[in-house]
């Protein structure tokens, strides 16, 4: 067993606190992996804020070192990975490379994993809930297995490439992986957070001629401006879709991170004549549409998990545009100390940082 720190939600809804937990020893194909950075993702916070199942620790953008191995893992002691979503390899969507739609999402990402003896966490010597995304990240130490450790082939920053996990493999993804933008097209972002930012400098990479981010935020569209925003918006009091629409004249794309249905509306309604939505956000759990409109106009609603991604190969794919300097991830970034996870918490919940990662000094 080896003793960690990590961040442990006691009561249900409550915020988590550090303590000390065990963990125990790799089996099979897991790693164990010191962490070195982890981000904080508003899919933490919002699981978080009606999980039930307690003790529970979460995170799930987890960067760091392979300290040790199952016997049948993929991975060496030393290597940086990146830790990212988990999935069976065995269903068909696996079998298809599309393991964001993996049959055992759910089970392997969001239920907590069962509080027996096979848990990899333990408080006082009993076991609790974990393996949040695979993982359990928000902690010195975490287990996960070779299918969501992503190794690097050069590393990079573990503070950057933590967010390549989730939010920036999110964002990115929902724009080169799903909408696939022509060069010289349109494309409109609804929210300016981590996977939004994501998006606008993706649009840049795919040539965009107009890039809009629309955001409440004057610092968050500031930001969207240096990281290739064509031109922002500021949705309060105003008629969003119109103001899109003055700017644009209808967008080939558009993609919504807030799953607020007056946002998807909206997003629906700045659309030219078969263009497409992607809809990334966690939220509301349902919105009205004008299925009269998304009909005649032959628009294209697209539901996107982690970004289509296979992470094996993008999450390398992503360090290498960060390397060139096409994805200046540092911008994004908001470091805090491991011991002041309060903090960065509540900055997180709060929206005062796009995306905090916490560094654990290694």
């Amino acid at each position: 067993m080896l003793t960690a720190r990590a961040a442990v939600m006691f009561d249900a809804g409550a915020d988590p606190h550090l303590t000390d937990v065990q963990l125990r020893d790799p089996v099979g194909d897991e790693v164990l992996v010191r962490i070195d950075a982890v981000g904080i993702c508003h899919t933490d916070i919002s699981v978080a804020a009606r999980f039930r199942k307690v003790p529970m620790v979460f995170g799930h953008e987890g960067a760091g070192t392979v300290v040790a191995t199952g016997p049948q893992a993929g991975r060496r002691v030393g290597e940086q990975v990146v830790l990212t979503f988990a999935s069976c390899g065995e269903c068909c969507n696996c079998a298809a490379d599309r393991p964001a739609y993996c049959d055992r999402a759910t089970d392997l990402n969001m239920r907590g994993g069962r509080r027996d003896e096979s848990s990899a966490l333990r408080l006082d010597g009993a076991p609790i809930a974990g393996g949040f995304f695979g993982q359990s990240s928000f902690a010195t130490h975490a287990i996960a297995r070779t299918r969501n450790a992503v190794a690097l082939p050069e590393p990079i920053d573990p503070a950057l490439a933590a967010p390549l996990g989730c939010s920036v493999q999110t964002g990115v993804g929902a724009v080169l992986n799903v909408l696939a933008p022509d060069a010289g097209d349109s494309l409109v972002v609804f929210g300016a957070g981590a996977v939004g930012l994501s998006s606008v400098m993706a649009a840049r990479i795919a040539g965009c001629r107009t890039i809009v981010a629309v955001d409440p935020i004057e610092q968050r569209r500031t930001l969207a401006t240096e990281l290739g925003a064509t031109a922002t918006i500021d949705p309060t009091g105003v008629d969003v879709a119109a103001a899109v629409l003055d700017v644009t004249g209808g967008a080939g794309a558009a993609i919504d991170t807030t799953a607020r249905p007056d946002v998807i509306a909206a997003a629906v309604g700045v659309l030219r004549t078969r263009g497409s939505l992607a809809l990334v956000g966690l939220g509301a759990l349902t919105a009205e549409l004008p299925v009269a409109l998304i009909m005649g106009k032959g628009l294209a609603l697209r539901g996107v998990v982690e970004g289509d991604s296979e992470p094996q190969t993008f999450i390398p794919r992503l360090a290498d545009l960060y390397r060139r300097g096409e994805l200046p991830l540092d911008k994004l970034v908001t470091t805090y100390p491991f011991d002041d996870f309060d903090w960065a918490w509540a900055a997180a919940k709060a929206g005062e940082v796009v995306k905090p990662v916490l560094i654990t000094g290694g």
